[in-house]
């Protein structure tokens, strides 16, 4: 078996539904398994896996073990080559995984890999690829600086070697992910990638980032931006430098700070409610069932749209990787976009990285 793709679930059942259809489509002609973790989620994820997709490998623990063990838990299972770990609100392009499969074996000394990553707008995160965070960059990091924190150095498109990579997205050999000794169980959630990419790095290995190819992450539905999220990251930078690098006094006050400030201080989430989007069904499906609560105009054709559209993608009739490349289109800038999934009766999205996904039901 070629791949195994390890998709980490915690109460985003409509997320993993659209998810799971985009890594359905993109593992067609690939020797592969999906593995499903799911961390005692309260709503109907697991009721969801098992009804609509049956194939898939579910593995329902009784408690939230966090990020790291339950990733570790279902890399024990999986059986390919090569494994994914992919967050549960992410869609991947019908190429995606090939194309990355087809660099990963050409390389002779290969560590992990990471890719593009854009959010419900269709904005590149900068966190798809970073530098390693040495006193110097973390504090500026907790100080509101982030320039040198990402690896601007590498363009959003290019293919070169980066040093940390992020969780959303990280292929790698299972055999290297297993001396590695999979994701670092201190950490409960953020930071552990951070810690792997380094690992890979410590022990020799090139991480790569892979920016020919974009995948969706609906990144503020799995990352609310709240004072857990805050309190929770800057912990984990506070491990992470205390497993790789001497105590350092300065460095734990800023962090202590940062929190502080950032808790007092949060920036406030990009709004679109001042501009008046106008819904727009793109389909070439003629029996999709609409979204009558916003009564969209349907279209065909993309050819056609005007800015400030909310733009409904149906995946019944559109391909993901069409998706995807229409919403990292320069075209719509101030447009905002939802995802009708096959066969369902909802829509979701999330208008930007900091806001929270979106699931509009009719």
């Amino acid at each position: 078996m070629k791949l195994s793709v390890v998709i980490l679930n915690y109460n985003v059942r409509y997320f993993l539904e659209l998810c799971l259809q985009s890594v359905e489509a993109a593992l067609q002609g690939i020797p592969s398994e999906i593995i499903v973790i799911d961390n005692n989620s309260k709503d109907s994820s697991c009721e969801m896996v098992k009804e609509t997709f049956p194939s898939v490998i579910l593995i329902e623990n009784k408690s939230n073990l966090g990020f790291s063990k339950a990733n570790n838990q279902a890399v024990k299972v999986a059986k390919g080559e090569y494994v994914c770990i992919l967050n549960p609100d992410t869609v991947v392009a019908e190429d995606t995984f090939d194309s990355i499969l087809n660099f990963a074996e050409k390389q002779t000394n290969l560590g992990i890999i990471g890719c593009r990553l854009i959010d419900g707008s269709g904005k590149f995160l900068p966190e798809s690829k970073r530098n390693i965070p040495v006193v110097k960059i973390a504090i500026k990091k907790i100080l509101s600086n982030s320039k040198m924190y990402y690896a601007n150095q590498v363009k959003e498109f290019d293919l070169a070697k980066v040093e940390v990579l992020v969780g959303a997205f990280m292929l790698l050999k299972r055999s290297l992910y297993n001396s590695l000794e999979g994701f670092d169980e201190d950490y409960f959630m953020y930071g552990e990638d951070i810690d792997f990419s380094y690992k890979s790095l410590h022990q020799g290995y090139d991480n790569y980032y892979f920016g020919a190819t974009s995948v969706i992450h609906f990144k503020g539905e799995s990352t609310r931006r709240n004072d857990v999220y805050l309190k929770r990251f800057y912990g984990a930078m506070q491990i992470f430098y205390k497993k790789h690098f001497k105590s350092n006094v300065l460095f734990d006050l800023a962090v202590f700070l940062g929190i502080k400030l950032m808790v007092l201080f949060k920036p406030l989430k990009h709004q679109h409610s001042k501009i008046n989007f106008e819904p727009v069904l793109v389909s070439t499906n003629p029996d999709i069932r609409l979204v009558e609560k916003l009564n969209p105009k349907i279209i065909t054709s993309f050819d056609v749209i005007k800015d400030n559209s909310e733009l409904i993608l149906d995946a019944s009739s559109l391909t993901f990787k069409l998706i995807i490349d229409q919403m990292q289109s320069s075209k719509w800038k101030s447009s905002i976009f939802k995802i009708q999934p096959k066969n369902c009766s909802y829509i979701v999205g999330s208008n930007s990285a900091d806001s929270i996904g979106d699931v509009i039901q009719f």
